[in-house]
């Protein structure tokens, strides 16, 4: 470079290097920019970007006779604008310094004595926050390579990071990345030094770009493709023409796929009609299905499957859905098989009088609607993860530092397919590796995470404190782990207190705390001292005791009323629940926002609050009935051997069982509990010929044996449960 004499070519810190052959010239662009004898006098086509050739030799003449207050060579093209400062330096230099070079209005530049710094109030220096750009720890100091955000309270950056960003977004989309402000953020950003291009961001100048949203979608997404020319085959105007979603446009049917005569009708797939099926509207359309379900050789097509109904709430009616003869030929060709069956052939058998009519109250009511929601949305991020497939390598007995190994590894990205392989196992199926490892997977590193050092209370739980858990971001890796366990079908924390809940939703500058939230003992006896302070001299007394704890706390304030005790509680809670633990709150909700987990809990807070602040509820058997879809051979108005399923889980609940419903549970898919998201496939029941039954997890599917009488069935089922439990667990 003819001005700071550098051969260094790095865009991000000097700006673009070119060289003019025709002008015999190299020249960093920020070298150009910020030389203080210097003016753009052209047209943007003239010269170097407005900048003439003969003024950039004056220039270069210039300077050669000027020495670098850093590096003591000549070249010092730049000067200090501080009043009576005559320092002058080369920009590399100067960027060595720490010198501050603004890019707008007149391009000044400030030398490391005069440079502008960022004031803030001095309690809200020290600690350590997380960079919201690269997600690393920076430290909250006013130091150079450190930018705070003029926007928001707690945002902290790298200079660097911000100048990368800078650089991507443009002058049009360079904005704070908390709470999107662009104005304040950018004028802020500009008087510390960052360059904000004017021009478009990176990611609008790729070349077809956006070339795929061009592209209509023609593939047929039904199960049994009936189009012998292949599933991408689309003759427009016949019963091979491919239909899109009407909803979402990203899934297709063949015309006679699904059964539908004419293009005019509409049709939504799966995973647009299972959350249509919450507000109820599928039960409006299921009538109009079950005409066009069938053909006109009477015939039955396979459909895109409809959705399973949503589970109702307890004290309603309860229905097992049954298959027709002829679907059910197909089941056992291939049985446990997830087939779909056209609702025009289902039946329904009502539960007995004691499962139906059982009273409910109205919070569990809202509760299991709530979860039914929850479920919906989770359904709906699930669809992000794609069929290649992660290996998690696990050890039981260590299972905090093996979780964290593999959350961590290169390779590991939790849009991929989660596959769990126990280390220490003797036996691994295939069966094993790809569901009930999973399951006790994500169940034991839930359970870990409730009683780890990370969270503190007993049972609803706030984050801790704990500085190397921040220095090793794991309060980051837990709010991770806990959107990917969600979202990949394992269970729910279920332990978060309501205080750190509404922080995640809310923001925790909008949340007031309760004496409930406090865990260390000392504090809690001081603030309840306070609180129940019963005179003005009693709680001047209280104050002059705990002087130091409130000062450390910066609680101190005159105490003049008897009232200031309820400001000075509200002071101490929010410093102790909240403000403490600002810093791993921030890391824990950059976790959770994995897989787009935190933003869906922001916009549906009912819904996912019956998830991670309440326990799953207990297991009953209205429940398990109403989780399992039953298939049978037989006659569809005679469903053998479903009574003694039935009495089976009645007597079971009763406690006239050696199993428990937990148990059946197990034994079918590997899970103690209904993760929220439900079961992939959907649990199912099949009546065989066999001696014994079999729980096939890959299918979540019970195979029963068909018995002579009740008690034949029920002491099969408790020794087969029994037994393949208790040999698992050995």
């Amino acid at each position: 470079c003819v001005l700071c004499g550098r051969t260094d070519d790095c865009p991000e810190k000097y700006g673009e290097k070119k060289t003019y052959v025709e002008y015999d010239l190299t020249v960093h662009y920020y070298c150009l920019l910020m030389s203080s004898g210097i003016w753009q006098r052209g047209e943007e086509d003239e010269g170097i970007d407005g900048f003439l050739i003969t003024d950039i030799r004056k220039e270069v003449n210039r300077a050669s006779k000027l020495k670098c207050n850093i590096c003591k060579k000549k070249g010092a093209s730049i000067g200090c604008v501080a009043p009576k400062c005559k320092r002058g330096y080369h920009f590399p230099c100067g960027i060595q310094k720490e010198c501050i070079f603004q890019f707008m209005e007149d391009f000044r530049s400030y030398c490391w004595e005069h440079k502008p710094v960022q004031k803030f109030p001095r309690n809200e220096s020290g600690g350590t926050s997380q960079c919201t750009i690269c997600l690393d720890f920076v430290e909250q100091l006013p130091a150079y390579a450190v930018l705070k955000s003029p926007c928001c309270k707690n945002a902290w950056f790298h200079r660097e990071c911000l100048q990368y960003q800078a650089l991507s977004a443009g002058i049009f989309f360079f904005r704070c990345s908390i709470c999107n402000n662009k104005d304040k953020f950018q004028k802020e950003m500009l008087r510390m030094g960052i360059h904000i291009p004017e021009k478009d961001a990176s990611w609008e100048l790729e070349e077809n770009a956006y070339q795929d949203l061009l592209q209509c979608y023609q593939h047929c997404d039904i199960r049994r493709c009936l189009c012998k020319k292949g599933r991408d085959y689309h003759q427009p105007d016949s019963k091979w023409e491919i239909k899109r979603c009407q909803c979402c446009g990203s899934r297709g049917t063949h015309l006679a796929c699904s059964s539908m005569r004419s293009w005019e009708q509409n049709w939504e797939c799966m995973e647009c009609r299972s959350i249509s099926a919450k507000s109820g509207a599928y039960r409006k359309r299921k009538k109009c299905s079950l005409a066009t379900s069938e053909n006109t050789d009477g015939t039955t097509l396979l459909e895109e499957p409809s959705p399973k109904s949503p589970r109702q709430s307890p004290g309603s009616q309860r229905n097992f859905v049954l298959q027709s003869p002829k679907i059910l030929c197909q089941i056992n060709s291939s049985p446990c098989l997830p087939l779909e069956h056209p609702a025009s052939n289902r039946v329904t058998m009502s539960l007995s009088p004691l499962m139906s009519n059982r009273s409910c109250s109205m919070r569990k009511k809202h509760l299991g609607k709530q979860r039914r929601e929850a479920s919906n949305i989770l359904k709906e991020l699930k669809l992000q993860v794609n069929t290649k497939t992660t290996r998690l390598n696990i050890d039981a007995e260590n299972i905090w530092h093996s979780a964290l190994k593999g959350f961590r590894q290169r390779n590991f990205s939790p849009t991929n397919t989660i596959e769990v392989m126990f280390t220490n196992c003797k036996s691994r199926s295939k069966t094993d590796a790809s569901a009930a490892s999973k399951q006790r997977f994500f169940q034991l590193l839930m359970l870990h995470l409730q009683n780890s050092p990370l969270f503190e209370g007993s049972s609803g739980k706030n984050l801790s404190l704990d500085f190397q858990a921040v220095k090793e971001n794991l309060y980051f890796e837990a709010g991770k782990m806990i959107a990917v366990s969600l979202v990949h079908g394992g269970p729910s924390p279920g332990f978060f207190s309501k205080t750190l809940f509404n922080c995640l939703v809310y923001g925790p500058e909008n949340v007031k705390p309760s004496l409930e939230d406090v865990v260390d003992v000392d504090v809690a006896k001081t603030t309840k001292m306070i609180k129940y302070a019963n005179s003005l001299s009693t709680l001047q007394s209280i104050v002059h005791e705990c002087y130091e704890f409130l000062a450390a706390a910066g609680c101190v304030r005159p105490v003049t009323d008897l009232c200031d005790k309820d400001v000075l509680v509200n002071d101490i809670l929010i410093h102790h629940v909240i403000k403490r633990i600002l810093s791993p709150l921030e890391s824990f909700r950059q976790g959770l926002k994995t897989l787009g987990v935190l933003e869906k809990i922001q916009m549906h807070p009912d819904a996912f609050s019956s998830i991670l602040c309440y326990k799953p509820e207990r297991l009953s058997a209205e429940t398990i009935c109403d989780l399992f879809t039953i298939h049978s051979s037989s006659d569809v108005n005679k469903v053998e051997g479903a009574d003694f399923w039935m009495a089976y889980l009645q007597d079971v609940q009763s406690g006239e069982s050696l199993v428990t419903l937990e148990d059946i549970l197990i034994f079918v898919t590997g899970s103690s509990s209904i993760p929220p998201i439900g079961f992939d496939p959907e649990p199912t029941i099949k009546f065989l010929n066999r001696r014994y039954p079999v729980g096939n997890r890959l299918f979540n599917c019970l195979e029963l044996p068909k018995s002579a009488t009740y008690e034949q069935f029920k002491n099969k089922m408790d020794f087969t449960i029994r037994n393949t439990l208790r040999v698992e667990k050995e």
